[in-house]
């Protein structure tokens, strides 16, 4: 059996591809052009946690995220008349990308022995950068730079990572309610209308 690391590797891989794909799509993207923008969405983030921590990027040592990602293509083209046309798929899977990628950044950073603070930064990185450098691709604003909890909703999944740590829970325990906190951050965010207040200039 594989570990809850790995499952959230490969999990998250796939949503944030699909979730990269299903914008790509709406943008009359070619299936080539579909397939970056789902890549970049899918390893972006963890590309940029690497580097920060002077390793390797995960990818360029296995080809198995680069075959996840042409699975989310496949899978979008088969199913494109329901993924496509549902509003909220690209919400979901970006939502569910989200929360598995920050535990991802949390658990590999604190594995490299750097304090929390930092895992959590890590963690907010690998789960949002993607989803920046997709909107860039698409010529869209970027999601993280609005008003959405989106970036924060990352801080607080590192949060409760913290807190379980600090009970002495099962790691994959800990890093279920982790993604789990993400996840429903984001969700209960979008639900409420909460969001961060707008900076104003000079009217």
């Amino acid at each position: 059996m594989i570990d809850f690391i790995t499952f959230c590797d490969y999990t998250g891989t796939f949503a944030f591809a699909i979730s990269g794909i299903r914008l790509a799509s709406a943008k009359q993207f070619d299936w080539f052009g579909a397939y970056v923008v789902g890549l970049v969405t899918a390893v972006g983030g963890g590309t940029i946690r690497d580097i920060l921590l002077n390793a390797t990027p995960f990818w360029m040592e296995q080809t198995s995220y680069l075959t996840v990602s042409a699975l989310a293509l496949l899978f979008v083209i088969i199913f494109r008349k329901y993924v496509i046309r549902l509003n909220n798929t690209f919400f979901i899977f970006d939502a569910i990308g989200l929360g598995l990628f920050g535990v991802v950044g949390i658990a590999k950073t604190l594995e490299f022995g750097f304090p929390m603070w930092v895992a959590i930064v890590m963690g907010t990185i690998t789960g949002s950068f993607g989803g920046m450098m997709r909107d860039i691709l698409i010529n869209e604003e970027p999601l993280i730079f609005r008003k959405d909890i989106y970036a924060l909703a990352c801080v607080f999944g590192g949060g409760v990572y913290y807190l379980c740590m600090l009970a002495g829970l099962n790691p994959s325990i800990t890093q279920f309610a982790a993604a789990l906190g993400i996840f429903l951050a984001r969700i209960i965010a979008v639900k409420y209308h909460i969001s961060v207040p707008v900076l104003k200039g000079e009217e």
